[in-house]
């Protein structure tokens, strides 16, 4: 690390090595909200951990060489497919481990295919990017999908439109693949007339199970894991914060994209309210509304859109109200 680059921001009278990290106690030359020293801090986040904070009255900037955990990525994995294929073994009743592999392994695949879009996209603007971290919890599907994380300035509304787009896109392409083939099994009726969940048929599961030439009423594991993938995609698409359709909508908006993230938190809780059969969407409100609270990280080139990335940008919100279903799903005493 150049310190004529720490410098530029800090007057350092005072250096101490350590053997993974380098401790500088520093006098502020800029506001410590300076855009400039922010996105130095971000670049410098790419690679390493950085830390800026007071200690006995002192400013001290702290750089330490980033280990990268990649067990904690295999484990959660691990962990999330397993929950997954637990949940999926005991749609029908009875304890099905083949069933339950199916729906994990086509789980699985969607959200890899979701955060992989992402990590390329983040490769080819040569932004780091870590491995997903897949998240298991026992819900209806056994996860919460996963995340990755970015790391360093966001360079420019082209790069993060892309990013932000490149999720959505190829996770719904291996959603609409999966569900294709899923709705080509069939599913014997469940015998005992205990309760199940009705989905809601998002317009685009609708159009794919037209195409399968599908007109049952039970579905397959399979089907049913791509069904998750377009519901995640609605998800990911609302834009607010940074979630996937915040990353969009301030690509495409700019600093507008703030307003639009605090209003639409009430958009979803008034869904919720009038669509009482689920509450998903009240639910979701309320945790997008704490996202919606700070504010998106400026892209280093903040230069507007050109039209085609906008149109582009459009497209995907349109793919994210193909998959949007006022109420996801109800559990029913019986069938």
């Amino acid at each position: 690390m150049d310190e004529r680059e720490i410098e530029k921001f800090f007057q350092i009278y005072s250096r101490e090595d350590g053997k993974d990290f380098v401790r500088y106690h520093v006098i502020p030359l800029v506001n410590l909200r300076d855009e400039n020293l922010n996105f130095f801090i971000q670049e410098l986040s790419a690679d390493y951990d950085v830390s800026l904070y007071m200690k006995h009255g002192e400013f001290v900037f702290e750089i330490r060489k980033r280990k990268e955990r990649y067990w904690i990525n295999a484990v959660l994995f691990i962990l999330t497919f397993l929950s997954v294929a637990f949940t999926g073994s005991m749609f029908y009743g009875s304890f099905n481990p083949l069933q339950g592999l199916e729906f994990a392994v086509a789980v699985m695949f969607v959200l890899g295919s979701h955060e992989m879009g992402h990590f390329l996209a983040s490769k080819r603007w040569r932004m780091k990017a870590s491995l997903p971290y897949f998240i298991p919890f026992p819900t209806i599907i056994g996860t919460l999908g996963a995340i990755i994380k970015q790391r360093g300035v966001i360079k420019s509304r082209k790069a993060l439109l892309e990013i932000g787009i490149s999720g959505p896109v190829v996770g719904l392409a291996a959603s609409v693949a999966v569900t294709y083939y899923g709705l080509s099994f069939s599913v014997p009726e469940p015998q005992g007339g205990g309760g199940g969940i009705i989905l809601g048929e998002p317009i685009l599961f609708d159009l794919v199970a037209k195409l399968a030439g599908f007109n049952g009423f039970y579905i397959h594991p399979v089907a049913f894991a791509g069904w998750v993938g377009m519901f995640i995609t609605a998800l990911n698409l609302i834009p607010v914060g940074q979630l996937d359709g915040g990353h969009v909508m301030r690509a495409i908006a700019g600093d507008m994209a703030d307003t639009i993230s605090r209003i639409f938190p009430l958009v979803l809780i008034g869904i919720g309210f009038l669509y009482r059969g689920s509450g998903v969407w009240f639910f979701w409100g309320l945790i997008t509304f704490f996202f919606s609270m700070q504010r998106h990280p400026k892209p280093a080139d903040d230069t507007p859109l050109p039209l085609m990335h906008k149109i582009a940008g459009i497209a995907t919100f349109v793919l994210g109200i193909l998959c949007f279903t006022p109420v996801p799903f109800q559990i029913t005493e019986g069938l």
